[in-house]
């Protein structure tokens, strides 16, 4: 099940690990810094679009991500 609060928290901590602003990700996947920011605090969901994105980015799994595994590795 997908775990809003799970995914907010993981992507943030992804984004801190790799001492990324907002803004930065924002450019790499294609959203604007305030879809980030709405996104890391619970305030809206992400599209599957940028979810792939942002798996494909971090090279994490869409089930990690999202809270659905506690195995980052994405499945090859």
């Amino acid at each position: 099940m997908f775990c809003q609060n799970m995914f907010s928290k993981r992507l943030k901590t992804l984004r801190m690990s790799k001492n990324l602003k907002q803004s930065d990700l924002a450019k790499s996947v294609g959203v604007t810094n305030k879809a980030v920011s709405r996104i890391e605090v619970g305030q809206c969901a992400a599209s599957i679009e940028v979810l792939c994105s942002l798996a494909d980015y971090f090279n994490v799994s869409l089930d990690y991500l999202v809270g659905r595994a506690e195995n980052p590795e994405p499945n090859k």
